[in-house]
């Protein structure tokens, strides 16, 4: 009877140290053993992982500017456009270190504005507030990133 023994790689026992591993046979120029697989699939989660980021931070910001342009209760007016601020500066900060990704801005936005508008409908038009199927506005990076839309 032979038995076989399920071994794991060290990418699926020891992140880590495969990742430190792997930067020590890149610099030593060792790509005869270097796990190129793996390598290839964390080089492509890495770019997924930035236009996640992007996508996220554009869905709160929508979702706070909606919210201050259509829900008429100015004590939390501060609190939004706080957030409004906060997103739109740590988007300066993602393009600015990958400008790159700003010829994925349309299709981000797209995916952020269903999103956006699905969370703010779901926990306001009970209360009677209504928001368009649309956005009304300038939708290019800088519009976005820049403008007061509710002034």
């Amino acid at each position: 009877m032979t038995q076989t023994v399920a071994r794991k790689s060290l990418y699926e026992s020891d992140y880590l140290l495969w990742v430190q591993e792997t930067i020590a046979k890149l610099k030593a120029r060792d790509f005869d053993h270097v796990d190129f697989e793996n390598l290839i699939e964390e080089i492509e989660d890495l770019g997924r992982s930035q236009k996640r980021e992007i996508r996220s931070r554009l869905k709160v910001l929508l979702e706070h500017l909606l919210k201050r342009l259509y829900i008429d209760m100015p004590r939390y007016f501060n609190g939004w456009e706080k957030t409004i601020r906060e997103q739109r500066s740590e988007i300066k900060v993602e393009l600015a270190d990958s400008p790159s990704l700003r010829r994925f801005w349309d299709e981000l936005f797209d995916v952020a504005w269903v999103l956006a508008l699905e969370k703010v409908r779901d926990h306001y038009q009970s209360k009677g507030f209504d928001f368009p199927d649309t956005w009304q506005f300038n939708r290019d990076i800088d519009s976005l990133l820049n403008e007061t839309f509710w002034e």
